[in-house]
């Protein structure tokens, strides 16, 4: 298994040598983390190519892809698996997306897949190892599936930029009504709370921040619910940094819990869709997701080393497709146009009429969703300077062209 970047499994304490070296100094990475990328048949099927005989995803995100890769961390939720053509490509309910759709996510950026959701059985076993089988070509850490128990148990997922450790865990509340193999119990993480606590106890002393992708929630509603409290307190309990949430198709808020042992958990409940063809009666608002925008600093200060969650806001976008037989495309939100949204398909496809849809309409669910945490084009630019002007390295090493 290759981990982007660096990983390393001892913890590096404040008495060795190197860490005397690096006394009073300080280090920043950003954190860059999408919603659902699930592809729907009419995704895959308007991104066919040479006679429709193969796929290009690469349109999808052409207007994203600086933001992706700026990014020292760029975590997607990649809700469909993509086992390969011998299981036949197919969309909802049971979805299993053509591997070009993974090829747009890493042209993207994106270097940390999460595959632990409610539809990683869909297709079954077969199809999980086959998407797997795509990640692992490709060296790309994905989580919340696993090739056998003995990874699951011993394999740590961290990145280790700029001196800085993550770790990221992943599970799901629900597997659709599909069983896990009675002979692979610990194929797909779900929300386990035994499981949980001891997989996060293993990983939280070799990692300077623990972040948790949840897939929860109620579907089409940004309002959080009372089971998902009660997760997000047994996540300060084990002293968890972060939370990216997804499933519910909408954003949910972004907020900040004490823990008990005097730190700090970040919440993001739901980054909404990404790129996703996802629709409801009772909401326009699938259409619109949110990029979590996360920085993170280190400070060695004598022989105290410290890690926090400097700041976090969100970038707004728009998964944009009209009735013309054109690719999906995700926009963000300072770049769409009141002429694009003018020819949304949203709702009509299915005879639904949510009306006119604005700009000023998606910034009001946005900064509704998220009051004081919407970062504009200028702001973006500024958050990037901050990090250009005090960290050694800055932006996603991950630089190829995947095929």
């Amino acid at each position: 298994m290759f981990f982007s970047a660096c990983v390393k499994s001892e913890v590096r304490n404040s008495g060795e040598p190197r860490a005397r070296a690096e006394r009073n100094r300080t280090s920043y990475i950003t954190l860059i983390a999408a919603g659902d990328n699930l592809i729907h048949d009419i995704i895959y099927n308007r991104a066919r190519v040479d006679d429709e005989r193969s796929f290009d995803f690469d349109p999808s995100y052409t207007h994203i892809k600086s933001i992706i890769q700026s990014a020292d961390i760029a975590f997607v939720n990649q809700e469909s698996m993509m086992g390969g053509t011998q299981f036949g490509y197919s969309g909802y309910p049971m979805f299993n997306s053509p591997q070009q759709a993974g090829l747009g996510i890493l042209n993207a950026g994106f270097t940390v897949i999460n595959l632990a959701h409610n539809h990683a059985m869909d297709r079954g076993e077969r199809v999980v190892f086959g998407t797997m089988d795509f990640f692992d070509s490709h060296e790309i850490m994905y989580l919340g599936v696993f090739r056998t128990e003995e990874i699951r148990n011993n394999e740590r997922r961290i990145i280790d930029k700029n001196g800085i450790k993550v770790g990221f865990l992943a599970y799901s509340y629900s597997l659709n009504g599909f069983a896990l193999p009675r002979d692979k119990p610990w194929l797909v993480a779900v929300t386990e709370r035994a499981v949980m606590a001891r997989e996060i106890n293993n990983l939280r002393p070799h990692c300077d921040l623990l972040v948790v992708s949840l897939h929860w929630g109620d579907e089409f509603s940004d309002t959080v619910n009372s089971w998902q409290r009660d997760l997000v307190a047994f996540m300060a309990e084990h002293n968890v940094d972060l939370i990216l949430g997804h499933h519910p198709h909408v954003t949910a808020p972004l907020e900040t819990v004490q823990r008990p042992d005097g730190g700090q958990l970040t919440v993001f409940y739901s980054l909404g869709d990404f790129l996703s063809h996802t629709h409801s009666r009772s909401t326009p608002n699938t259409i619109t997701g949110a990029l979590a925008y996360i920085r993170i600093k280190k400070t060695w200060d004598n022989n105290t080393v410290s890690t926090v969650i400097d700041y976090t806001g969100v970038i707004p976008t728009v998964s944009h497709y009209s009735r013309e037989r054109t690719p999906f495309v995700v926009y963000p939100l300072w770049d769409y146009t009141d002429e694009l949204a003018s020819v949304h398909a949203v709702g009509t496809i299915f005879g639904w009429n949510w009306g006119t849809i604005t700009v000023n309409q998606l910034y009001s669910v946005a900064n509704r969703i998220f009051p004081g945490r919407v970062i504009d084009k200028n702001q973006y630019e500024e958050l990037q300077n901050y990090i250009v002007q005090n960290s050694r390295n800055t932006g996603n090493s991950r630089r190829n062209h995947f095929k």
